[in-house]
């Protein structure tokens, strides 16, 4: 744990976050520039929306939970400037891409902007008091879980013949909530508190998306929940079912909640042996749930969030259960991923290898990859060993 716990705060302090502020920071225009190149010079100027929230919510975290930097600060404001000022249309829907001007670009049906500006909103009110962002918090909040969840906001991806619905909103919905909660208080948001959301989005997951007797918990269901026996019916992402059942565990830790923990921990046992790649080591990207071959043509690559989300997910149980095979998974993922995507020469970590591990492309950032997912996984696994309390 000691090791761990060093490696884990070296990496995030010393390596992953200098990177971003030296290379991402967009002092001119202010928020984050992701699509960077190995040595962090940049390929793209056009701007991640998702990573105006994501960033913001991970700098701004930073200060609120680790010392109070002022250079995490300032980024932080950078990032949730630029969003407010840029980032939502007039009607209030929030882009997608913007110019590194600010300039609309594209807009998508789905309102994941909206989430990553919650959180970066909220922890931003809890570092500064700024009163407006506590309440742009909650606004952007009530969009996201009016498209979500309302029926007929959202247009629809597909059309009526075959009606679908997926498990990325809940599982977004999840852990917006509980970054709400943390750095608001357990506030209504469209008539309910943020653990009532929480409750009803986890309630639905298990229901509908989590097949306990084959150990699969599903992207896409029937609207009744049954498995569609389709190709986009039956991909799975271990990844995303990886993160998901680590959300829960979180709740359940938070509240001492056995129940919630179980529902967790039987999440990652299904996932784990379906998407941890046997022969080569890693995480493949898309399975099967009965084994079949799979549309997309990535499926066995190695990307680098869900292994972030791995190595949470497993040292999350291991902490819950004490069970050793959660340890000796955390192992086997920790020590591929730390063998395989660190760049040693210039810093943090190449986003996309081949099957064997070997590497695919040298960018460190497009609009999808950025300052989260991994400092993510450092800050939370940080937290996790420095814990002293037995499992």
């Amino acid at each position: 744990m000691t090791d761990l716990a060093k490696l884990y705060s070296d990496t995030l302090l010393e390596d992953v976050m200098p990177f971003w502020l030296r290379h991402g920071i967009d002092h001119v225009q202010g928020g984050v520039i992701t699509t960077l190149d190995r040595d962090g010079s940049i390929l793209d100027t056009d701007k991640s929306v998702w990573f105006q929230g994501r960033a913001g919510w991970m700098f701004a975290t930073l200060y609120n939970t680790v010392e109070k930097r002022t250079e995490w600060l300032e980024a932080a404001r950078s990032c949730v400037e630029f969003s407010r000022t840029h980032c939502h249309s007039p009607e209030g829907k929030m882009y997608f891409t913007v110019t590194r001007e600010g300039a609309p670009l594209r807009m998508r049906r789905y309102v994941f902007s909206e989430a990553f500006a919650v959180i970066s909103y909220a922890a931003y009110a809890k570092a500064t008091g700024d009163a407006r962002a506590a309440e742009d918090a909650l606004k952007a909040f009530e969009t996201y879980l009016r498209y979500s969840f309302e029926p007929g906001v959202m247009q629809p991806k597909f059309e009526a013949t075959r009606p679908t619905k997926g498990i990325a909103p809940l599982m977004i919905a999840i852990v917006t909530a509980q970054e709400v909660r943390e750095n608001l208080g357990d506030v209504g948001v469209c008539g309910r508190s943020c653990t009532e959301w929480i409750d009803r989005c986890i309630a639905e997951v298990e229901r509908d998306f989590f097949k306990s007797d084959i150990g699969a918990l599903m992207e896409v269901v029937s609207l009744h929940g049954s498995i569609i026996d389709h190709m986009d019916g039956r991909t799975l992402n271990p990844g995303h079912a990886i993160e998901c059942a680590w959300f829960i565990m979180h709740e359940a830790r938070l509240r001492g909640d056995r129940r919630l923990a179980k529902l967790g921990c039987a999440i990652l046992d299904g996932m784990w042996p379906r998407g941890w790649d046997a022969e080569h080591g890693g995480v493949l990207y898309f399975v099967d749930v009965f084994g079949k071959p799979v549309q997309e043509y990535w499926h066995d690559m190695k990307f680098w969030w869900p292994h972030n989300e791995a190595i949470i997910a497993t040292l999350l149980a291991w902490k819950l259960t004490g069970e050793a095979r959660y340890a000796g998974w955390h192992k086997l993922v920790h020590d591929w991923s730390f063998a395989h995507f660190p760049d040693r020469e210039h810093g943090e970590w190449f986003g996309w290898l081949h099957r064997d591990g070997t590497l695919s492309q040298r960018a460190k950032g497009n609009v999808f990859k950025g300052p989260f997912h991994l400092p993510r996984m450092l800050w939370y696994c940080r937290r996790l060993v420095a814990d002293k309390a037995p499992p």
